[in-house]
């Protein structure tokens, strides 16, 4: 795609980030800094100065990717370094434009070093709602199940989710390979995050094909969909998302990252775009992708053609899809309109 020149910066446009793992927005550096402190040896995927040569369209890749996530939220092991990693999170987010961020956390997997999953979840959302405050971008939590645990375990973190809705607690997702389990194995659990008042945004169409997509939408009802870039193999299929409204948050450097596409020429921006199936750009795990939020947009623009108006539209449709306050998202429209118009 021929390069696309512009006057206007793309940390300047105002956006909201709908897709972004917990330990997977972690600074490098902070990495580092933590796996000194508690003596956790880090292989050379994650200490050699950038970021890992990843392929997850396999087993054993895809265990691979899954060891060095697991490796870096061994590195959080207290309170004080939950609040840290939420606050440089955000701090990376405010300069890439970003003015409302919906960070996702399975607390199972910090409950071991926290006191236990209440106690885990609490830790997370005081941080959020601190950091919010402190820094003024707007924050929320999306609680996600793990595919590879026990469908019962999934029910127990809706709950518990629903529980917390009152602190910051916005949707229920569903994380991990999409090759494993059925989705309508965590139907009952989505359930439950619904009928609380959460929004249902499960993980499909990025390992596994249009069908993981399809199935979000038939067994777990979703609002949103992790990825779903797959669904371009499917016209109908992208034509029912565009229908329903419902928004693929889509992260082109990890499906490269991951193998899921080889160039990011190649990642189905523009087929979406022209299906009129609404988008968000996220960045996923930046800890191990090496691209954050303003890299997406950068992507969209040079490798896709988009132009300004378009990417302010794509901004648009992540503020529209975004679970913040109706005034919050009328303030964001108008600014990214500002943004189009300087």
């Amino acid at each position: 795609m021929e390069r696309v020149e512009s006057a206007r910066d793309i940390r300047l446009l105002p956006k909201a980030h709908l897709h972004l793992h917990f330990t997977g927005s972690m600074r490098p550096g902070t990495l580092l800094e933590l796996a000194d402190r508690y003596g956790v040896h880090l292989p050379e995927a994650l200490s050699g100065g950038g970021p890992p040569r990843l392929r997850a369209t396999d087993e054993r890749g895809w265990f691979r990717f899954q060891r060095l996530y697991d490796i870096a939220r061994s590195c959080l092991r207290a309170p004080e370094d939950i609040q840290r990693l939420v606050r440089e999170a955000a701090e990376e987010d405010l300069r890439d434009g970003s003015r409302w961020l919906e960070i996702q956390v399975d607390p199972t997997s910090y409950a071991p070093r926290l006191g236990g999953l209440i106690p885990a979840l609490e830790i997370i959302l005081d941080a959020v709602e601190t950091t919010a405050r402190e820094t003024g971008l707007g924050m929320r939590v999306l609680v996600a199940a793990n595919r590879t645990k026990h469908q019962l375990d999934a029910r127990t973190l809706a709950r518990l989710a629903v529980r917390y809705r009152d602190r910051g607690v916005v949707g229920f997702g569903l994380s991990n390979d999409e090759r494993r389990g059925l989705a309508r194995d965590f139907d009952r659990a989505f359930a439950i995050a619904r009928d609380g008042g959460l929004l249902a945004a499960p993980h499909g169409g990025e390992l596994a094909g249009a069908a993981s997509v399809r199935d979000c939408l038939d067994d777990l009802r979703a609002a949103r969909i992790g990825h779903g870039v797959r669904a371009a193999e499917d016209p109908r299929l992208l034509a029912r998302l565009a229908e329903a409204g419902v928004t693929c948050e889509v992260c082109p450097a990890s499906n490269v990252a991951l193998g899921v596409y080889q160039e990011y020429a190649d990642v189905p921006l523009r087929a979406l775009w022209e299906a009129g199936v609404p988008m968000a750009l996220g960045a996923d795990d930046p800890l191990l992708f090496g691209a954050r939020l303003a890299a997406q947009y950068e992507i969209a623009r040079l490798h896709h053609g988009f132009t300004d108006a378009e990417l302010a539209e794509l901004a648009r449709q992540s503020v529209r899809a975004s679970a913040a306050p109706a005034e919050v998202r009328e303030k964001l429209l108008v600014e990214i309109d500002g943004w189009l118009g300087s």
